[in-house]
């Protein structure tokens, strides 16, 4: 048996997907909302930052894996317009019948695929942009994920990844505090759930760093990748360009 981390857990690396899906299917109902308490509404700037970032025009087809409620899904399919295509992607079906559902609700329709993002079902060189927000940290095979990822941009597509990182040495204190006492307790108070709250604390802790997962994205094929630390490292956002 082959064993991998899930949060500081160990467990069976084929049951981790399982493990991850009933943190996912307990937060779905729940997740934008602690998503604006937990981060007290910065994750609405990252994303839209991430937006700039990624510099999507119209015409472009654009792929967001673990695409959840669709944020990033909504942003990127104003910048396609009609002409583009964004495909809304998760692995966890709750999450993505939330996001649709939303998506919907704002005049939005999307193809949507359920599917594991470590064996994508897309041909090579399809897509000019791929993003994957607060997903990586959660992929039991990231080495795999991340090749995939290339596989399907195009020659010169942009790999966006916006994730929980290492954040500056001065606020560690605090935001061990925040992350360990706060908000478990914020999850049990507002989704009714703590555990998975807490996995979320831990899972940004076994998460690579800016730099090893820079070094990451290189042995993985990207030429050009680079990293902008958001509020003092909390969020890195990570930028790779296919060869």
């Amino acid at each position: 048996m082959t064993s991998t981390h899930f949060g500081y857990k160990s467990v069976d690396e084929a049951d981790k997907a399982r493990h991850v899906r009933g943190v996912f299917d307990s937060v779905a109902p729940k997740y934008d909302v602690m998503n604006d308490l937990m981060s007290a509404g910065l994750h609405r700037a990252w994303k839209a930052f991430t937006v700039t970032v990624a510099d999507v025009h119209e015409g472009d087809a654009v792929l967001d894996i673990a695409g959840g409620t669709g944020d990033l899904a909504m942003a990127f399919a104003k910048k396609v317009g009609k002409s583009g295509q964004v495909v809304h992607t998760d692995i966890n079906e709750a999450m993505l019948r939330t996001g649709r559902d939303r998506l919907l609700d704002a005049g939005v329709s999307l193809p949507t695929v359920v599917c594991d993002a470590e064996q994508l079902p897309f041909p090579d060189n399809h897509f000019a942009v791929v993003s994957v927000a607060f997903g990586l940290r959660n992929m039991t095979h990231k080495d795999a994920a991340l090749a995939e990822m290339r596989r399907v941009l195009k020659p010169g597509g942009k790999l966006l990844v916006l994730e929980f990182s290492k954040v500056a040495p001065p606020l560690q204190k605090i935001y061990d505090w925040y992350s360990f006492k706060v908000l478990p307790r914020l999850g049990q108070w507002v989704a009714g759930d703590d555990a998975s709250y807490r996995y979320l604390a831990e899972s940004i802790r076994m998460h690579p760093d800016q730099q090893t997962l820079k070094t990451m994205m290189h042995k993985g094929g990207f030429g050009h990748v680079d990293y902008h630390n958001l509020t003092g490292g909390l969020v890195a956002l990570h930028v790779g360009i296919k060869c």
